[in-house]
């Protein structure tokens, strides 16, 4: 059986920026001549919209013989060629590149007995080292010292700064320790609350409540440098999130931005964290209504470049998340559908292995369903459930059968919805996920297909919105609203309205 051509060469020269395709076609120059081998199969897979192996060996060698070991070599050579260039390019911008460097650097002067010059490049290394937090870094910098002095017995300089060093050494020790403690800290709220995404029981909180009573959650002056304090605030952040303790998730999460904006040269270094809790920022505006200060982070979002290209497709999907919910909160589903076809153009760039897309599916046929296009709501409902990743969030299943019914309904496929309620109701069932205002949900609508004339069809629409209402103050009986407006749509049936018009007058109400 033939092996399937490798395509991660491809895939490598495919996610390099054009500033790092530049600077790879100067780093080559004296390692290889332009028409070599090598470079033509960069270009030619820099070139290449889908990966075809025969083509690209057709390309590089023509009516020549092709040997299949030396082709491997070859794309294995270029491989690695690539890398040292990227680890060149990064060493021009990265603090961790530039600080191995110059402790590589002390290492070789120390080698050919260039002491001074060790001093010289230690000096460097200490000031970014501390500038940034590198507490690794600064101990090997203190052990170097300790050690230079040895070698040169220099025993009037242990006299003056021995003392120093041991308590420079000490205190970054303490820091690199203290760090430590509110990484597992956050680590484990975290692990906690995604591993039990669902549950929303005492158990789990009494849990996430002992991890966050800590002596070292008392006081965020506890937190013993910038980073720690960064890890301090995100973790008091998440917390309260799962705790639904939502003014104090606004108030963390402002303290957070202040303190990481405070501090600009470390997201010029790690802008991960920074996204995160942009992110959870605006999650907690939304769910205190604070709109205005949603669109401030949505721009701010939206402005930053990112570093990694993990950074690059975090800011596609939250400043899109977000956006879709604001514009479906507010009614401006028009302005969404705009900004969806963008979406969808620069989604199109992302490695499908690591983009997952089904959650923004949801989110357009939401779109689709307040501009009215029924059909286009229903497409991207139909993706969604052919998803390999939506099969285990039987929550989010639900849901969509519910809206499934809903899009149905209002294009007139009622002897399909009668299907699909019979089929939503046992999948319900089976999944033990028929709660109670599910189940009032799905009498209504059996209730609405028994019905034609338009005035006994309101009577059950303002019938159901009554009764479902009751039953959303129930513990958990709001997930199924928040994910879809029904009562707006209950709203516009009654009304004679359209679902974005309601769902704009709410906004407007809401706003005024």
């Amino acid at each position: 059986m033939s092996k399937t051509p490798s395509d991660k060469l491809y895939r490598l020269i495919q996610a390099l920026t054009p500033a790092e395709k530049r600077y790879f076609r100067i780093f080559i120059r004296g390692k290889t001549d332009r028409n070599s081998k090598y470079m033509q199969l960069f270009e030619a897979m820099s070139a290449m919209t889908a990966f075809d192996e025969e083509a690209l060996k057709s390309k590089i060698y023509k009516s020549q013989p092709i040997e299949s070991k030396k082709y491997s070599e070859l794309k294995a050579y270029l491989y690695e060629l690539v890398l040292k260039c990227l680890q060149t390019f990064d060493e021009q911008q990265s603090v961790e590149f530039k600080l191995n460097q110059l402790m590589q650097s002390v290492a070789v002067l120390y080698k050919r007995g260039h002491y001074e010059d060790c001093r010289e490049q230690l000096h460097k290394a200490a000031k970014i080292a501390r500038q940034y937090e590198h507490f690794t870094h600064q101990l090997e910098i203190i052990h170097w010292e300790k050690h230079l002095a040895y070698t040169r017995m220099e025993v009037d300089f242990f006299h003056k700064k021995l003392d120093q060093l041991q308590y420079e050494e000490a205190r970054t020790l303490d820091q690199l320790r203290n760090l430590a403690e509110y990484r597992k800290a956050f680590f484990h709220v975290y692990s906690t609350i995604k591993r039990e995404a669902q549950q929303r029981g005492v158990d789990r909180l009494a849990r996430l409540q002992q991890l966050v009573n800590q002596e070292s959650f008392k006081d965020p002056d506890l937190a013993g440098s910038h980073k720690a304090r960064v890890m301090f605030y995100r973790t008091l952040n998440l917390y309260h999130y799962a705790a639904l303790e939502y003014e104090q998730f606004y108030e963390t999460g402002l303290k957070l931005i202040d303190l990481q904006e405070s501090q600009p040269h470390f997201l010029r270094e790690n802008l991960s964290d920074y996204i995160a809790g942009i992110s959870n920022l605006i999650l907690s505006c939304g769910l205190l209504g604070r709109y205005d200060e949603v669109r401030i982070c949505l721009q701010k979002l939206r402005d930053l470049t990112p570093i990694t290209e993990d950074d690059r497709r975090k800011i596609h999907r939250q400043y899109f998340t977000n956006f879709f919910a604001l514009c479906t909160y507010t009614g401006e589903f028009e302005a969404a559908r705009l900004e969806m076809e963008r979406c969808q153009r620069e989604a199109a760039l992302f490695d499908p292995r690591e983009y997952e897309i089904a959650s923004f599916m949801t989110q357009c046929c939401y779109i689709c369903f307040g501009c009215g296009d029924y059909s286009g709501a229903l497409d991207y409902l139909n993706q969604w459930f052919s998803h390999s990743r939506t099969v285990e969030r039987e929550d989010v299943q639900s849901l969509m059968r519910i809206i499934s019914m809903i899009i149905h309904f209002e294009m007139g496929n009622l002897v399909l919805v009668e299907s699909l309620l019979r089929s939503a109701v046992r999948f319900m069932q089976k999944k033990n996920r028929l709660f109670e205002l599910e189940r009032r949900f799905m009498h209504f609508m059996s209730e609405l297909l028994r019905v034609h004339a338009p005035r006994d069809q309101q009577i059950a629409f303002r019938k159901m919105k009554a009764d479902l209402q009751e039953h959303a103050r129930q513990p958990g009986g709001q997930a199924l609203l928040q994910t879809f407006d029904i009562n707006a749509w209950l709203d516009a049936k009654t009304n004679g309205q359209t679902f974005a018009e309601v769902v704009r007058e709410k906004w407007n109400n809401k706003s005024t």
